[in-house]
């Protein structure tokens, strides 16, 4: 197939016969010039033995004297050309950036567990110490809930205004400690929850990575 060569030859020969006409001949450029540059202006060629002005801000074809075109120069960009291959890069760069997170996250998870049994180990060991504090806490938060109900019953019993002025301070005490201790319950809860959640995500993709086929495998990364 050679007809792209012959349409390159006959571009660089109406570049040519322009500039012979411009020029008044080929044979008239210095002995020096090595190359002819041409562009297209409203439909015509435009040449000289150096860019044209009139080629500043265009495609331009560079040729040698014989009419071959030796390369072909395209238009600068444009501003909105500019600022897309701006953002095609920074999405390029985020999602590399991505990619080789997660890809470290995968190996850390490879390297911690040493099978599913023992990602499930590690699991059960860190939510039975949770339990047993959370255990604890409730233990403590009835207990206190069970002091001030005491108190209530023993100030609304007694006739001693002092008594139950007291009695009544301490249980506004108690209904702070209560509520701290509500607290502390709730973010232990939370923390359980999330612990739960941690595991679930490491165990599907734990399973994920090991059941991939060997050529799919996270490869080891490499050291610094």
């Amino acid at each position: 197939m050679g007809f792209p060569r012959a349409e390159r030859v006959l571009a660089g020969f109406s570049c040519a016969l322009a500039l012979t006409v411009s020029s008044g001949t080929l044979a008239a450029q210095p002995a020096g010039a090595a190359s002819i540059y041409c562009c297209d202006v409203g439909g015509q060629p435009v040449c000289g033995d150096i860019l044209p002005a009139a080629c500043y801000g265009r495609a331009y074809r560079e040729m040698s004297p014989s009419g071959i075109v030796r390369r072909t120069v395209p238009a600068p960009l444009t501003a909105d050309e500019i600022a897309q291959r701006a953002a095609a890069e920074h999405k390029r760069r985020a999602e590399e950036a991505e990619r080789m997170r997660q890809l470290r996250l995968d190996q850390a998870l490879l390297e911690t567990y040493r099978s599913v049994q023992d990602l499930d180990s590690r699991r059960d060991r860190e939510l039975r110490d949770l339990d047993r504090s959370i255990r604890e806490l409730r233990a403590r938060e009835s207990e206190l809930i069970e002091r001030q109900r005491a108190m209530i019953d023993e100030a609304t019993h007694t006739d001693k205004s002092d008594v139950a002025a007291s009695l009544e301070a301490d249980i506004r005490l108690l209904d702070s400690e209560i509520a701290v201790q509500s607290s502390v319950v709730a973010a232990k809860l939370r923390e359980r929850s999330a612990v739960v959640e941690r595991f679930e995500e490491h165990r599907r993709r734990y399973v994920e990575l090991t059941s991939a086929p060997e050529s799919a495998r996270i490869p080891p990364m490499p050291r610094r």
